[in-house]
């Protein structure tokens, strides 16, 4: 039938499926009625004459062909339908002309053959079984009326025929509704097929990471590129953030935006850790800088609790700023050894000169101007020039312990400070490869940024050193200021970027450069500390968890590995 044409092979898979069923049913039915026929409920010989036994021999024989034209050959299912209902019709006419007519009881059988073309044929087949099957009821009943003289029930045959219909009629109506549902069904399974192959296509070839994560941070899929950027290539999903140590800053970030989601981004360092077998997971080039993002998965009231988890690798995005940046700067740097320090050298000294025969408060503040621009377009310059500098480190290995007393005292005495007020930790025995003049200017670069920022009060500036998981030794700078934004964070090595107007932008790239020089890694980073007991971020003892923790930034510097 055309209509059927329109199906999609869901629903065309679907009733086969059903005649199937109807075949099955029809050979049930051939052996109850041979059953039926043979049992007589007086005890005598049945009903089971000649006419009926070959008729009920016949219509299992029939059923039995047809079930295994109906499972084995699925074609002309408009030709099967028609010839099984046609031979319904055809067996239970026999069968009810042979036991007497309306009195047998047996025109409830007519409802089997209607009732399933109702639900596998359009409406107008289906009435037009009903018909038939109406039309001989009356024409039998009308028989025994002329001919054979007999009172029939004709009220029972025309209650017979309206419930033919109305069975015709109710089934078709419910069979169409459920076969447009299954239809769109089957639509939406598809779109939502071509929508899977679509996000695993762009899943895969994005190169922002993507995570689907539970509320207790388990990893249920991710694509390619989050893999790549956590080291977790060949890694089955189901693994809860937390019990990787190299993740436990994702970890810690993700469950903090989950107590107080916002809007902003949130920047981590994951780097390798060791496993318990002693293998080293992660990127196998060293730490890498992600930019966060979060976002809920709208359930609509179904309580799955997912979150998305959107990373950026932005190391790559603040190399290739420096380099762009340096680029344009190698181009200056011969020039302004000579073309700028003599002129400065001259503008110096003409302001020296100029401060001993002048003596006025105005003069003198003039005066001050002048020598501090001189001062700082100098150290520019003396900055730029270094770049070029790639001085060989020394390979000696440097005692902590010594080294961060002695550069303590320094600092202090520079800077007037009181000596509670820069609190160093206690490093032990630990030892690091580096360079010591160059860890001498990095620290003193990133500690005069902390002066700047700190409230002064005892340990407001801390130097402590700690241990990453895969047991590096780090150092970490820290102050009690306000901390750094991600907005600031995300230029912060960018040279000649600085938020200071006494600044040159560049002291921070400087100290990342040496630390490159010396095989470590300076970076920025938020941290979830526990809180001590007096009342400061004891930086030196992470935690496993975020409860009871507030995230901080600091400076960290990473040491290639343990000197020996």
């Amino acid at each position: 039938m055309p209509v059927r044409t329109l199906l999609s092979p869901e629903s065309r898979a679907t009733l086969w499926r059903s005649l199937q069923t109807l075949t099955v049913t029809r050979i049930v039915i051939a052996l109850v009625l041979l059953l039926y026929l043979g049992v007589s409920i007086n005890g005598g010989a049945g009903r089971l004459d000649a006419v009926n036994t070959q008729a009920c021999l016949f219509y299992l024989a029939a059923a039995l062909v047809f079930a295994v034209l109906a499972t084995w050959w699925r074609r002309r299912f408009a030709l099967q339908l028609g010839g099984q209902v046609a031979l319904d019709l055809a067996v239970i006419s026999l069968l009810y002309l042979d036991a007497g007519g309306m009195r047998s009881g047996l025109a409830i059988l007519y409802l089997f053959p209607l009732a399933g073309t109702a639900i596998l044929a359009p409406l107008s087949l289906a009435l037009f079984a009903s018909a038939m099957a109406t039309l001989f009821l009356l024409l039998e009943a009308t028989w025994q009326v002329f001919m054979l003289e007999r009172q029939p029930p004709l009220m029972q045959a025309g209650l017979y025929g309206a419930a033919f219909f109305a069975c015709a009629l109710l089934v078709n109506r419910l069979a169409a509704r459920l076969i447009k549902q299954e239809e769109l069904a089957a639509q939406r399974g598809a779109d939502l097929r071509v929508q899977q192959v679509i996000n695993g296509i762009v899943m895969a070839d994005v190169g922002d990471g993507i995570l689907v994560a539970g509320d207790d941070s388990t990893v249920f899929t991710g694509n390619p590129a989050a893999r790549r950027m956590l080291g977790l290539e060949g890694e089955a999903a189901g693994f809860r953030l937390g019990e990787a140590p190299g993740l436990e800053p994702l970890a810690q970030a993700f469950a903090s935006w989950l107590r107080a989601p916002v809007d902003g981004a949130a920047f981590v360092t994951v780097k390798p850790y060791q496993q318990e077998t002693g293998a080293l997971r992660g990127r196998r080039d060293g730490p890498v800088h992600l930019k966060l993002r979060f976002a809920r998965v709208d359930t609509g009231g179904v309580a799955l609790g997912r979150s998305v988890v959107f990373m950026q690798d932005v190391s790559a995005i603040e190399n290739q700023a420096q380099q762009l940046k340096l680029a344009s700067m190698g181009r200056l740097t011969a020039s302004i050894a000579h073309e700028v320090r003599n002129p400065l050298s001259a503008i110096g000294h003409a302001t020296a000169l100029l401060a001993e025969d002048l003596h006025g408060p105005a003069e003198v503040r003039l005066l001050k101007i002048v020598g501090d621009n001189v001062a700082r377009v100098n150290r520019m310059v003396e900055d730029i020039l270094q770049l070029s500098r790639k001085v060989q480190p020394n390979g000696e290995p440097v005692q902590l312990g010594a080294f961060l007393a002695e550069l303590k005292a320094e600092f202090c005495e520079t800077y007037g400070l009181a000596q509670e007020v820069l609190y160093i930790g206690d490093p032990g025995a630990s030892a690091v490869r580096f360079d010591p003049l160059h860890l001498h200017e990095v620290l003193l670069n990133l500690l005069g940024n902390a002066v700047r920022y700190a409230s002064r009060r005892p340990a407001s500036i801390r130097v402590f050193p700690a241990h990453d998981a895969a047991g590096r030794i780090e150092l970490h700078v820290q102050d009690d200021g306000p901390g750094i934004t991600p907005e600031v964070r995300a230029h912060l090595f960018e040279p000649f970027y600085t938020t200071s107007s006494k600044g040159t932008g560049l002291g921070l790239y400087l100290a990342r450069e040496l630390c490159l020089n010396n095989d470590a890694q300076l970076d920025y980073e938020y941290r979830f500390d526990a809180i001590d007991g007096t009342g400061g971020n004891d930086g030196a003892d992470g935690v496993d968890g975020v409860d009871g923790a507030e995230a901080s930034g600091r400076f960290v510097i990473s040491f290639a590995q343990p000197a020996a």
